[in-house]
């Protein structure tokens, strides 16, 4: 607020100048001069410098546009040191609704860049390559800093609205979110953050301009680093993978050398014995019993043979005894 303060953004326009839309930003008056509430234009300014970061971010594109004279130069020397596009010589109209139009001159004006590295504009003939010259001069001065522009800008910076109300008149045709320093003459209700404060002291401009520069790189920053921890969490999701696969491998090798052991095994081992059915089990005992059945007889027939050579025995005996 105090830096603010120096640079005399709280000073108005006069009294009689006024927008009645403007009195909520508005402290008081002083010498039929409207003093602005320099601590509005500081929540203002955060609201703005939270918004462009968040916007740069996300890989979003930011416009600055400032032609009257105090901002030209200081339009120029902050965009340039943001990396930002900027319109600081004239707004040509139509530049976001006819845009297509607009990035033919573009590639024209490349073109003919082109060609004067080439050399093919020196060797024209002398008054042909003077009014080209002059041509590529006008539209460097006009275009040169939308020169590398591809689509359309996703947000819009302006210095004085009220003179750049075509620029802003076209941003709201396309929705294209407006950032603007809005002072006591003006309408902030064209516009989605409007900064109040003074957008006629240089310094002022000069302040302000610089802060939504650092928006820009403290949101190109923060996007790099995004950038790069996405990188690393992908750089960590591949090890994680290789070593998963290497672990899996691992296992399946293991299963495999088990198996060939097994299968080993089984083939050292001689066969067993498969269990004979029931039938080839009744068969056997028939057989048996048949066995033990035969062999009694033959037994007993034994033992009379034996008896009868008993008894012939004792006969003979008794006769010789006699």
């Amino acid at each position: 607020m105090k830096d603010l303060l120096e640079a005399g953004s709280h000073f108005g326009h006069k009294v009689s100048r006024w927008n009645p839309k403007m009195k909520k930003f508005i402290f008081g008056e002083k010498n039929g001069i409207y003093i602005i509430d320099l601590q509005k234009t500081v929540k203002m300014l955060e609201k703005a410098y939270t918004e462009i970061v968040e916007q740069i971010r996300n890989s979003k594109t930011i416009l600055f546009v400032g032609t009257k004279r105090q901002s030209q130069d200081i339009i120029r020397e902050e965009s340039m040191k943001c990396g930002a596009f900027y319109i600081c010589e004239r707004w040509l109209g139509g530049m976001l609704t006819n845009f297509r139009t607009i990035r033919k001159t573009i590639d024209k004006m490349i073109e003919y860049d082109k060609n004067k590295e080439a050399g093919v504009i020196d060797a024209l003939p002398k008054k042909e390559a003077l009014s080209l010259a002059r041509k590529m001069k006008k539209m460097e001065k006009v275009l040169g800093g939308v020169k590398t522009i591809k689509s359309l800008p996703d947000l819009l910076y302006v210095i004085d609205i009220k003179r750049e109300y075509i620029a802003v008149h076209e941003a709201n045709i396309l929705g294209i979110p407006v950032i603007a320093i809005v002072d006591t003459n003006t309408d902030p209700d064209v516009v989605n953050i409007p900064i109040p404060a003074n957008d006629d002291a240089i310094r002022s401009i000069k302040l302000i301009t610089s802060i939504i520069s650092q928006a820009v790189i403290d949101g190109k920053q923060l996007a790099e680093s995004d950038k790069a921890a996405a990188e690393e969490e992908e750089k960590k999701a591949e090890k994680k993978k290789i070593v998963e696969e290497k672990r899996e491998k691992k296992v399946f090798e293991a299963k495999k050398t088990e198996t060939k052991k097994v299968a080993r095994k089984r083939i050292q081992k001689p066969p067993k014995k498969e269990k004979e059915p029931q039938k080839k089990k009744e068969i056997t005992k028939r057989k048996k019993v048949e066995k033990i059945v035969l062999k009694k007889p033959v037994k007993a027939q034994q033992k009379e043979l034996k008896k009868k050579k008993e008894k012939e025995k004792k006969v003979s005996r008794k006769k010789e005894g006699v």
